[in-house]
C-alpha cells in the first residue's frame, strides 16, 4: 500500500461556525427585542386583556419590537442551529427567508420610488391618524415627542394638524387647557434651559403666524422628512446597500453550507 488515503469532500468549518456564531447574536438579539415588546405589553396591560390590542386609535410602537423580534428569532434560530447541527432544511429555510426580506425591501425601494406622491399622502395619513391617538398611549406618545424633536418639526404639515387632537383642537367646545395649543415637543428650544417646560406650547396656535414661528416649529414633518432625506441621501443609501449585501452574502454563505453538507452525505 501506498499510504496515502483518499481524501473526500468536506464541511468547511469556518463558513459553518462564522454562519452559526452570526447568527448566535441575531438569535438572542431577536429574544432581547420580544421580551421588551412583551415587558411593555404587560405594563400597559395588554398581556392580560389581548381584546384592548385594537382599542388603540393610532399606532402602538410596541409593535416594532415584536416583528422585529421575531423576525431576527426565526432567522437566528434557522441559521445557528442549522449551522451547527448541518441541518440542511433549517439552512435552506435560512436562505429563502432571507431572500424573501430582501426580495420585500428591494420591492418597496422601487414601489416608494415609482409612487413617491401616493407615499407622501399616506405618510400624512400615517401622522395625522397617530396625532388623533397622541393622549392613548404612551409609547405612541413618546415617539411622536422624539420624532418632532429630532426633526424641529410640528404635525404632518405643519401645526394646525394638532386641530385633529380632541385635546389641542380650537373649537369653542374643547375645554381643556391645551386647547389651541401644541404638544410640548413642538417648541422651539433654548440652549439655555436645562429644565423641559412642557406648558410651552400652551396657546401657541392663537398667535398671529409671525409670532408662532419664534415659540414653535411651524414645519411639518413630512417635508423636514424630506428634507432630511435629501440631506443625507448618501448615508441612507449606504446604509440599504450595506444591509443588501449583507443579506445576499448570508444566502451564499448558507447555500455554500448546504452544497458541502450535501456533497459529504452524497459520499456516504
Amino acid at each position: 500500500m501506498s499510504g496515502k488515503h483518499y481524501k473526500g469532500p468536506e464541511v468547511s468549518c469556518c463558513i459553518k461556525y462564522f454562519i452559526f456564531g452570526f447568527n448566535v447574536i441575531f438569535w438572542f438579539l431577536g429574544i432581547a427585542f420580544l421580551g421588551i415588546g412583551l415587558w411593555a405589553w404587560n405594563e400597559k396591560g395588554v398581556l392580560s386583556n389581548i381584546s384592548s390590542i385594537t382599542d388603540l386609535g393610532g399606532f402602538d410602537p410596541v409593535w416594532l419590537f415584536l416583528v422585529v423580534g421575531a423576525v431576527m428569532f426565526i432567522l437566528g434560530f434557522a441559521g445557528c442551529i442549522g449551522a451547527l447541527r448541518e441541518n440542511t432544511f433549517l439552512l435552506k429555510f435560512f436562505s429563502v427567508f432571507l431572500g424573501i426580506i430582501f426580495f420585500l425591501e428591494l420591492t418597496a425601494g422601487i414601489l416608494a420610488f415609482v409612487f413617491k406622491d401616493w407615499i407622501k399622502d399616506q405618510l400624512y395619513f400615517f401622522i395625522n391618524n397617530n396625532i388623533r391617538a397622541y393622549r392613548d398611549d404612551i409609547d405612541l406618545q413618546n415617539l411622536i415627542d422624539f420624532t418632532q424633536e429630532y426633526w424641529q418639526c410640528c404635525g404632518a404639515f405643519g401645526a394646525d394638524d394638532w386641530n385633529l387632537n380632541i385635546y389641542f383642537n380650537c373649537t369653542d367646545s374643547n375645554a381643556s387647557r391645551e386647547r389651541c395649543g401644541v404638544p410640548f415637543s413642538c417648541c422651539t428650544k433654548d440652549p439655555a434651559e436645562d429644565v423641559i417646560n412642557t406648558q410651552c406650547g400652551y396657546d401657541a396656535r392663537q398667535k398671529p403666524e409671525v409670532d408662532q414661528q419664534i415659540v414653535i416649529y411651524t414645519k411639518g414633518c413630512v417635508p423636514q422628512f424630506e428634507k432630511w432625506l435629501q440631506d443625507n441621501l448618501t448615508i441612507v443609501a449606504g446604509i440599504f446597500i450595506g444591509i443588501a449585501l449583507l443579506q445576499i452574502f448570508g444566502i451564499c454563505l448558507a447555500q455554500n453550507l448546504v452544497s458541502d453538507i450535501e456533497a459529504v452525505r452524497a459520499t456516504w
